[in-house]
């Protein structure tokens, strides 16, 4: 359960900080459904850029913006489906699009769900404390966006061998930014800088993504249940939800996955993670280039025991289909030799690195279970291509000018060869295994207890308290907005 003890002096501080930079706070039940945004608040943002440093923009977390970059209201959430003559399967396969978030990515979904519960209960008191954002990726640009949307100071700490875009783009949002040794699987490290900055500094809170609740209840009740109205929306006589598949990077999407299996009993939710670092089917170790995911440990705020399958998917088949999807002798392969519909073609570059490694988690599932033109499978692409033009950039000097002949090649291997090796139906003790690994991260070097990691494997109400906050959250967000008065005077 998230703490909501209230800090009266420092929510009064925080208060005042919202009143001076016209801050309001939008409420869990308004980024589900944005519909429920104030008029004027809808009216304003018609001159407010996607991207731009502008508190309004706290409003356009949801999965329900207009796709342009420049005053765009609401409407259905954003989404793709993809054909079986790209993914090579009879299942029909959707993803919800993160490129219409602000900073074109949805972390800023679970960045926010994890600093908005402080803010509103005095725990961060945003004249003081600097709020650190400790990340494989963009975690750490979604907290650090949001930081400076709520005049709150911020630290982002990445992996130095991360894309050259997020470091430039950080550079002028985060206060502080810290590169740690390694890659996206070199979690340990970030987790290291952390403890030295709680030893060393008394200013710092620490919002790490793979312990934070709020990262679970923000993805539970926004991206679950938008989610669910694609399907609901899409889905025809004799149709059924029959999965869902999300790479573990914090494992805050998995949460998306406890919602559907409540609303779709029979659905099968799976977690993917690179076969280069099979951390939960091989109790493995190693580094990877599937930038959005990360490794070494199993998240304390996965909730394993409703997982049913664990999917790797080779950082190759990633990188590969990267260039493929995004370049322009790959797509002409895929329109004229492959039968790709041009729309469909020139959607792709809405999935990035992390996006496509989902996709194949998906094609996978429906590969194993042999699943029908009855069955719909679903995931997310937190973020898209424009992420990574360096990484497509590096790919080019490595292996040449791209060609038909190199697109054939891997649209043939990277993706209708994608076979259903690296994958494990998890029975109960294949669960209770992969729960176990956390006692090594989180008990011996995090600080959480024995009580605690047996509470989530045999307590039921665990996960399910948790994700009802989201009502006395919500609470506390409209009390915080009414005593600003910002919202009465916009």
């Amino acid at each position: 359960m998230i703490d909501l003890t209230i800090h009266p002096e420092a929510l009064e501080r925080n208060i005042e900080v919202a009143r001076k930079n016209h801050i309001i706070l939008p409420t869990f039940e308004q980024m589900k459904h944005p519909e429920l945004v104030p008029e004027k608040v809808k009216e304003a943002l018609k001159n407010v850029g996607l991207w731009d440093v502008n508190p309004l923009n706290l409003f356009r977390i949801t999965w329900h913006n207009e796709p342009v970059m420049n005053g765009g209201q609401f409407g259905g959430v954003n989404y793709i489906e993809l054909p079986s003559s790209l993914t090579g399967v009879k299942a029909r396969i959707f993803c919800l699009i993160g490129k219409w978030f602000p900073t074109g990515c949805h972390k800023v979904g679970a960045s926010y769900g994890c600093l908005v519960p402080r803010l509103v209960t005095g725990q961060f008191d945003a004249t003081y404390n600097k709020a650190v954002w400790p990340s494989t990726g963009n975690y750490c640009r979604g907290g650090a966006f949001n930081s400076k949307l709520l005049a709150c100071e911020s630290v982002a700490i990445l992996p130095a061998e991360m894309s050259k875009e997020r470091f430039d783009w950080l550079s002028n949002i985060a206060g502080e930014v810290i590169a740690t040794p390694g890659c996206e699987s070199n979690v340990k490290e970030i987790f290291d800088k952390t403890w030295e900055l709680r030893r060393t500094r008394d200013d710092v809170v620490i919002f790490n993504q793979f312990e934070e609740m709020g990262n679970c209840i923000w993805h539970y009740q926004v991206t679950g249940n938008a989610i669910a109205e694609v399907f609901e929306g899409i889905k025809g006589e004799g149709d059924r939800l029959a999965g869902a598949c999300f790479t573990s990077g914090s494992a805050g999407t998995m949460s998306a996955g406890d919602l559907l299996k409540e609303k779709y009993p029979h659905l099968k939710l799976a977690v993917g993670e690179a076969l280069q670092c099979p951390t939960l089917l091989e109790n493995g170790f190693g580094g990877h280039r599937i930038e959005g995911i990360g490794d070494k440990h199993v998240p304390w705020i996965h909730n394993v025991k409703n997982t049913d399958m664990v999917i790797d998917i080779d950082d190759d088949d990633s990188q590969n289909l990267l260039r493929l999807f995004n370049s322009e002798e790959g797509k002409k392969y895929l329109v004229e030799k492959a039968g790709v519909p041009a729309e469909t073609v020139e959607q792709l570059s809405l999935m990035g690195i992390s996006g496509i490694a989902n996709m194949l988690c998906c094609i996978k599932m429906a590969k194993y279970y042999e699943l029908t033109e009855h069955d719909i499978v679903a995931t997310v692409c937190t973020d898209s291509a424009i992420m990574y033009e360096s990484r497509i950039k590096e790919l080019d000097e490595q292996q040449g000018a791209y060609s038909e002949m190199a697109a054939a090649y891997d649209f043939a291997k990277h993706l209708q060869g994608v076979r259903t090796d690296a994958m494990l139906e998890l029975s109960y003790q294949d669960r209770k295994r992969v729960h176990n690994l956390k006692y090594y991260t989180w008990v011996e070097q995090q600080g959480k207890t024995y009580e605690e990691i047996n509470q989530q494997w045999y307590d039921e109400h665990y996960w399910t308290d948790m994700h009802e906050q989201a009502a006395d959250l919500d609470k506390l967000i409209n009390a915080f907005n009414e005593k600003t008065g910002v919202l009465a005077e916009l």
